[in-house]
Formats: C-alpha cells, structure tokens, sequence
C-alpha cells in the first residue's frame, strides 16, 4: 500500500480542515476592566501585562462607585485575536476584578482623551495656532507673552492630528489623559 503525499489541510474539500483558523493581524483594542478599589489592584492588573509583554497604549483609572469601592480601569492595548482573548481571560480570573469588557468588539462605544498641549512662538505663529484651535475646538487655557497652553477633547485620532500641526508651531511640551469609554446605548 503506498503512501498518499497529501499535504495536512491542503484543501478546503478535507473532511479535517487543518488549517490554522486564527487571525495573526495587530488589532487595538479598548478594554473596560470594573475592579474592587483597593491598594494593590492595579498593580495586580499592570502586573499581567508586563509579566507577560503586552503593551499598554493608554490606561486611565477612576474610582466609579464610592459606596460599593469599585472602579474602572480602561485600557486600551494590541495584539492578535489570540492575544486578546488571552488577556481576557486572565483578567477575568484576577480575583478582584468583577467584569472585562471589550468596547471594541461589543459594538458602537464612546472614546475621549483630554490632552493639554503647551505651544511656544510669537508673531505669524500665535496667530496661526489661535486658528487651528479655533479649528479644532480646542481651548485656550493659559497664555503668556510667548506661549499658550491649549486644552482639547475628543478622540485619540483628532488629538495626534491637532499635536502634529502645532509641532511645526512651536509645541513644547503635551499630557494627555488617556482614553475614557463607554459603550453605546443600553
């Protein structure tokens, strides 16, 4: 009886379809974590990531419910699918944390960032950065003789765009919150 040279899931016709089905696409995800407001939580949380290298693009923590000493932390990371899913998973079994949830893909969520952006110059250059503040709705809460001190609220995406044209402004110094989000609807 001589040997088929068949390759392992070769074909889609396989009655054993072999082929690997995950995904290996870099994704960003925001994920909303409700943990117990204790010391050591977000250690703990953090703790995951960094023993395991995952990146953090944003975190932000506040405390949601004073009576019931819960708050939410709100990350936003990359990865896979595969990564993803792991990092659900070991957060849901961290004991003080009481829900993971992925707004990303849960359907339509709400994002925010403050970013505070300290911005230098004089002359054509003032003028031109009161414009694109003016622009992007973003405002002034400082000014001296020689810089303004810009705030502005909306996405990560609208806050990059406004930093990068006030680089060539005169930007000097930025902070930035970090991503805020909730899901849409009920």
């Amino acid at each position: 009886m001589s040997a088929l040279k068949i390759k392992k899931g070769s074909t889609k016709h396989s009655a054993y379809n072999l082929r690997p089905t995950f995904s290996d696409k870099i994704e960003s995800h925001t994920l909303a974590i409700v943990v117990d407001n204790e010391p050591g939580v977000l250690a703990r949380v953090i703790g995951l990531f960094s023993g395991r290298g995952y990146n953090i693009d944003s975190l932000t923590v506040a405390e949601i419910d004073h009576q019931g000493h819960q708050s939410r932390i709100t990350i936003v990371t990359t990865g896979t699918p595969q990564v993803i899913e792991q990092i659900k998973a070991q957060l849901g079994r961290i004991v003080p944390v009481h829900d993971v949830h992925d707004l990303t893909v849960e359907g339509a969520s709400v994002e925010r960032e403050l970013a505070l952006l300290k911005v230098a110059g004089e002359g054509d250059k003032r003028v031109e950065a009161l414009r694109l503040a003016d622009i992007f709705r973003a405002s002034v809460v400082d000014s001296t003789l020689d810089c303004f001190v810009f705030e502005i609220t909306g996405t990560p995406d609208k806050i990059d765009a406004f930093a990068d044209l006030m680089r060539p402004l005169g930007l000097s110094e930025i902070a930035r919150t970090g991503v805020a989000a909730l899901p849409r609807g009920r």
